[in-house]
């Protein structure tokens, strides 16, 4: 009986998985049907699968998605009010007709910003300022996103506070952590020069390559030193002054940005109570301010992600405060929730998906062994550990796109739930780590199912499927060779 699960299980999988892929059926119906058809074949009751897959499920990410509609509103209001437009003019003319370094650019303080940041509502708020800056330069919106995603999975690779779950369940040490860290950042920035390079030729850029080439080397070398940096400079006897040099220096940085916030809010009330900008079409320069400020709420001061968004709203409503004003905000909040609909739909499946997966997270007495799906696919799993090097590396390349569609090798599916069979089967610790970082990028990239891809697409109003075929030749080629390096470290 359990190998006829297991045979459905996989087969409904490797189904829906393709028909999704090749955009035979769109994924806001594929997603629940898999849920549905994974819960049932599984053994959880009709009557369960109704209240906990379907009903909870349509709930999982309802912060995710609240987020994005909050998002959304300010996105709309921004572009109603000219701020996006000018705001897209400047950065053009700061940028000039140089679309390779700005992407490069770009890619870089993402992937600075994420080393930190974390969640959709930080996402928004930066893709909020870096893609019109993009697309100002001439970036098709299919590799403004490609971009923006690679650079968000480098920044998460470097993310301490993502490698709590190594450090915690596999008992691995920061040591251990930071140097296979800063191999996947090595690959995944090398193969991000490659993906920005072909995808601004199929753009139609004219591109000088010898340029590229040259810049290219300077940019590794200068990533390389600044990892040396980061791996045995810092971590020596200096780090102790350092670190107290840094948090005072962040310190004095936001006591300032928060002076400077304050002062901004003051000027553009003194201005709505003289109604200097009553008559006048231009922009005030106050306005570009409307997405910075909430970053820099959620960056410094560690702001609820919604409650910076209403602030950008009421600073972006004071500071562009016209006669008629509010009803153009009022309808900029009712618009910016319709146009994120599509995107929230998704998430609703996304949501069935990990419920149907996982479980709804509860203690249920007719499941007191555990969750009925995940009990039928931990043994299988466990089957699939690998004793060599060469096995390792075939095995999770071969494997490496089940880290798609919530299935087992994605980290926020039952990839952590599969981590822990891997470790009772004695499998080496750093090993499994190399497995979760490199098939990550995979799943941190390529995936249509990431609440990160799916308000990015929506947002450029591009296919999320689209963005899977994209991307997934170079986050597959990140993977194998993440793979090799794990392998000659741990096996």
């Amino acid at each position: 009986m359990e190998i006829l699960q297991i045979t459905a299980l996989i087969t409904v999988f490797i189904i829906m998985a393709l028909l999704m892929f090749l955009r035979k059926i769109p994924a806001l119906i594929a997603l629940p049907l898999m849920a549905f058809l994974i819960a049932i074949i599984g053994g959880v009751s009709f009557k369960d699968t109704i209240q906990f897959v379907i009903g909870h499920g349509t709930l999982k990410l309802h912060a995710a998605y609240t987020i994005a509609m909050f998002g959304s509103m300010l996105s709309v209001i921004l572009q109603k009010t000219g701020v996006a437009e000018n705001f897209i003019k400047k950065g053009a003319e700061l940028a000039g007709d140089r679309p390779w370094i700005i992407a490069v650019l770009m890619l870089s303080i993402i992937t600075l910003l994420f080393t930190t940041l974390g969640g959709l509502g930080a996402i928004i708020m930066v893709a909020t300022i870096v893609l019109p800056i993009m697309s100002a330069v001439g970036i098709g919106p299919m590799t403004t996103v490609g971009i923006f995603l690679i650079g968000l999975s480098i920044g998460g690779t470097l993310n301490v506070g993502n490698w709590a779950v190594y450090i915690s369940v596999m008992g691995l040490t920061v040591d251990e952590i930071r140097p296979f860290a800063l191999i996947m950042f090595s690959i995944t920035f090398l193969a991000a020069l490659i993906y920005i390079t072909v995808q601004l030729f199929r753009d139609g850029h004219d591109l000088n390559l010898r340029k590229i080439i040259l810049r290219s080397i300077f940019y590794i070398t200068a990533a390389a030193g600044v990892l040396v940096l980061y791996n045995y400079v810092l971590p020596g006897k200096y780090t102790e002054v350092i670190c107290r040099i840094f948090t005072i220096a962040g310190e004095i940085l936001t006591w300032l940005i928060g002076l400077l916030i304050i002062l901004l809010f003051v000027h553009i009330i003194i201005r709505l109570i003289q109604r200097k900008n009553e008559d006048s079409n231009e922009v005030h320069w106050t306005s570009f301010f409307s997405p910075i400020i909430p970053l820099f709420l959620i960056l410094l001061f560690d702001l609820d992600f919604i409650a910076a968004f209403v602030v950008g709203l009421i600073y972006t409503f004071i500071a562009t405060y016209k006669k008629g004003r509010l009803n153009l905000f009022i309808q900029s909040i009712f618009e910016g929730g319709g146009i994120v609909m599509p995107a929230v739909v998704l998430m609703f499946g996304i949501g069935m998906l990990l419920i149907a997966i996982m479980g709804p997270g509860i203690e249920l007495p007719e499941y007191k062994d555990g969750w009925p799906v995940l009990n039928i696919l931990r043994p299988l799993m466990g089957n699939l550990v690998p004793s060599s090097p060469i096995s390792y590396v075939l095995t999770f390349t071969i494997a490496a796109p089940l880290a798609l569609y919530r299935g087992p090798l994605n980290v926020w599916g039952m990839g952590y739930g599969l981590a822990a069979v891997f470790l009772a089967s004695g499998m080496n610790p750093g090993a499994v780590m190399g497995v979760l970082l490199a098939v990550g990028q995979i799943q941190g990239i390529s995936d249509p199912t990431n609440t990160h891809n799916v308000w990015l697409a929506n947002e450029m109003r591009i296919d999320v499927q689209k963005v899977l075929w994209n991307t997934i030749p170079y986050t597959w080629i990140i993977a194998f060779f993440g793979l090799i390096f794990a392998a000659i470290i741990f096996m």
